[in-house]
């Protein structure tokens, strides 16, 4: 009974050792070889520098872990290679350039920098969860030169004495999302010679101005918000086929939204655009349209069509003041100022399905030369005077006007 309980018990090991070695064997062959075409993840925290681990990306990339902590730098952190992920660990992974000579923090680029070829950019780097910061006397946040399909997401980019990111010629398909872009002396995002943008779900708080797409196409700019910034809001100059839909727009020392210098076939919709010194300017726009916007307590001309605008379509847009419902229940004081549409020297324009109130010194205010072919149809003025003395070949019918005096 004694050696037929051994020979179990030797059984029972055996098979054991069989089934751990069927198990393990394989996978321990796997180890040796690798996954075909995987390459190792680089953990920063292996190396003496963060530069040097960028470095040790192999030329055809990788991934970068950047552990948590603070990485104090003084000279810009480079990386030149295509097809490369740099993660860190959220906010807890803060790169904190120090360098007191205006140079950027972080540089996407090529070797050769600006002189590279359009075929020979670099592809497809994505910046994520990371914190990097500067001083006034340090450049931009973070610099990309010709980085084709450039990827920034969840990063906050604070206190730059540049801008905060800046695009210089990244042409295909760059993409800024859930970013915290803050406190940089110039502008907070910078895009220069972009093409099919989008811009998205993105704070921007007390830069200079919060964005500039220059030259530029396709911008898509959508659920952001945009407060308290020293200079204007969104400056959009020579830009096709653009769209500022959804945001909020708050409190901007200058002007919400600028179009200027030749944009056409753009569109301002659906925004939030309060308290701030102008409303939207557009000084040289043709073929665009405003429309479903709700302009509030604006300092000065909600929305400006100048001289070299035309073409335009405002339409389903809200113009007012404060005023909530009844004289003694207000939110605000009724001594802020609410001003409303001004056309200058403008022509070919369509206002309609509008509502303006509370506005002063009018609802549509004539500058300039005259404007002409102003089609002002089924729209609702309401505590306001409107002005439309002087407009040329244009048609001014079906408008509601109600007096509501005290209000």
């Amino acid at each position: 009974m004694q050696q037929f309980a051994r020979f179990l018990t030797m059984t029972v090991v055996v098979i054991a050792v069989v089934v751990t070695l069927s198990y393990w064997l394989p996978g321990a062959q796997r180890e040796r070889t690798g996954l075909p075409g995987a390459r190792a993840v680089i953990d920063a925290s292996e190396y003496p520098t963060l530069q040097a681990a960028f470095d040790a990306l192999p030329a055809g990339g990788g991934m970068v872990r950047l552990p948590p902590g603070t990485f104090e730098i003084e000279n810009p952190l480079v990386i030149s290679r295509s097809d490369v992920l740099l993660q860190g660990s959220g906010t807890a992974t803060h790169i904190k350039n120090v360098n007191a000579d205006g140079k950027p923090a972080m540089i996407l680029k090529h070797p050769d920098g600006r002189e590279v070829s359009n075929n020979d950019r670099l592809w497809r780097i994505m910046l994520s969860n990371f914190r990097i910061t500067g001083s006034e006397n340090s450049g931009h946040g973070i610099e990309a030169i010709r980085i084709q399909e450039v990827f920034i997401q969840g990063v906050s980019v604070t206190d730059h004495g540049g801008d905060g990111i800046f695009l210089d010629h990244c042409y295909e398909d760059p993409r800024i999302s859930d970013c915290l872009i803050t406190y940089n002396k110039q502008t907070g995002l910078n895009l220069l010679g972009c093409h099919d943008i989008v811009v998205s779900a993105n704070h921007f708080e007390e830069n200079q101005d919060a964005l500039h797409c220059i030259d530029s196409f396709n911008l898509c700019m959508t659920g952001n918000n945009l407060d308290d910034h020293l200079g204007n809001g969104v400056v959009i100059e020579n830009t096709y086929g653009s769209v500022v839909s959804g945001n909020m727009i708050e409190e901007c020392k200058g002007t919400a939204v600028i179009l200027d210098r030749d944009c056409y076939g753009d569109t301002v919709s659906s925004n939030v655009i309060a308290h701030n010194g102008g409303g939207v300017d557009l000084r040289d726009a043709h073929g665009c349209a405003v429309s479903a916007n709700t302009f509030t307590i604006m300092a000065t001309d909600a929305l400006r069509i100048g001289p070299d605008s035309g073409r335009i379509t405002v339409t389903g847009n809200n113009f007012s003041n404060s005023y909530i419902g009844s004289d003694t229940v207000k939110r605000r004081s009724d001594d802020l100022a609410a001003a409303g549409l001004v056309l200058e020297a403008t022509s070919e324009v369509a206002i309609v399905g509008n509502s303006f109130s509370g506005l002063r010194p009018h609802a549509v205010e004539l500058r300039g030369d005259a404007s002409a072919k102003v089609l002002f149809t089924n729209n609702i003025v309401t505590d306001s005077a409107s002005n439309h003395e002087g407009l040329l070949q244009s048609t001014v019918q079906n408008n509601l006007v109600v007096e509501t005096a005290g209000q």
